[in-house]
């Protein structure tokens, strides 16, 4: 049993009750694969989630759990049943909400779940992609079915998401509506929003309507108000995590959960490396100074996300 370095939860608790040790290496079953991470992206939410400490039955998962789902590491050994991925080569993913995740010398992936690392982004910046990648084209493209010409309203613009979000739209050949706070203005526009609005300073209710899509990964009273600016048949897609526990019908109809997709991070790498996408890391942290690292997260006022740094 060969045992590896890795930062993890010995209880239920926040971030300030990881610890740094050694745990038992996770072995790649049939159609997975073993990951060398070499940097992995800080969540400070999914101390909250529910597959943070629950089996999919529902039952409590054993600890230590490790928390971390998305990275960007080298192949270090492929399980049976794998095809197309080989030993020493770089790649980014996301693996399974339920399963430990990648705050450790190494991960296990679905193959499902992997795609080969962007040539132009390092570790650190690679690792911070998968969720917000991919939680931003599920939304637009498969909830939403966000078409060239049509008028999308993008909230928080300027988070680790919404930033996706706008250069996707944008790139789709939609127009571009972005809220974002009056620091965040000109570093929206040069996303590709077409119109920013300030959320301090103005309602965008009051200047804005008819609008085909909402993508909404703030929730909350923001979420509420964004109904009213749909145009008949509009849809409104929101990823804010407490909307999956909505009373309201309409709310949780509208939700979804990113799922791992390796066929959507290759798309999404090549476009990184054609210079169609920009990646944001706002600051990386070695392993050891993880308790650190979400805590500069959980501060917000950044851009991008916060990663760690792994193996060098």
């Amino acid at each position: 049993m060969i045992q590896m370095k890795a930062v993890y939860l010995p209880k239920k608790g926040g971030a300030e009750t990881l610890i740094s040790g050694e745990i038992l290496r996770p072995n790649p079953g049939a159609g997975q694969v073993l990951v060398k991470v070499h940097a992995t992206a800080v969540m400070p939410t999914e101390v909250r989630w529910t597959p943070t400490f629950h089996t999919p039955s529902g039952g409590p998962r054993p600890f230590p759990i490790v928390l971390g789902h998305e990275f960007s590491g080298v192949i270090e050994y492929a399980g049976p049943n794998v095809g197309g991925f080989q030993p020493g080569e770089e790649v980014f993913g996301l693996n399974d909400w339920f399963t430990n995740g990648a705050q450790a010398e190494y991960c296990v992936v679905d193959q499902s779940g992997l795609a080969r690392k962007p040539k132009s982004l390092n570790h650190a910046e690679a690792a911070v992609v998968p969720i917000s990648g991919l939680t931003a084209w599920q939304g637009l493209f498969e909830k939403a079915n966000l078409q060239r010409g049509q008028r999308v309203l993008i909230h928080g613009a300027a988070g680790s998401v919404g930033m996706f979000a706008v250069q996707l739209a944008r790139w789709r050949g939609a127009r571009v509506i972005a809220t974002a706070s009056s620091r965040n203005l000109d570093f929206v526009r040069a996303l590709g929003a077409d119109q920013v609005i300030d959320y301090r300073q103005t309602r965008f209710e009051d200047v804005i309507c008819d609008v085909e899509v909402v993508f909404d990964p703030v929730g909350g009273e923001t979420l509420e108000r964004s109904w009213k600016v749909l145009k008949p048949g509009g849809r409104v897609v929101t990823v804010a995590t407490a909307s999956g526990e909505s009373s309201e019908s309409r709310v949780r109809d509208a939700f979804i959960i990113v799922r791992a997709d390796g066929s959507q991070l290759a798309q999404i790498a090549r476009m990184i490396d054609a210079g169609e996408l920009r990646v944001y890391l706002e600051q990386s942290f070695e392993l050891a100074e993880a308790r650190q690292a979400y805590a500069r997260a959980e501060r917000g006022g950044i851009r991008g996300k916060v990663a760690l740094r792994v193996t060098q």
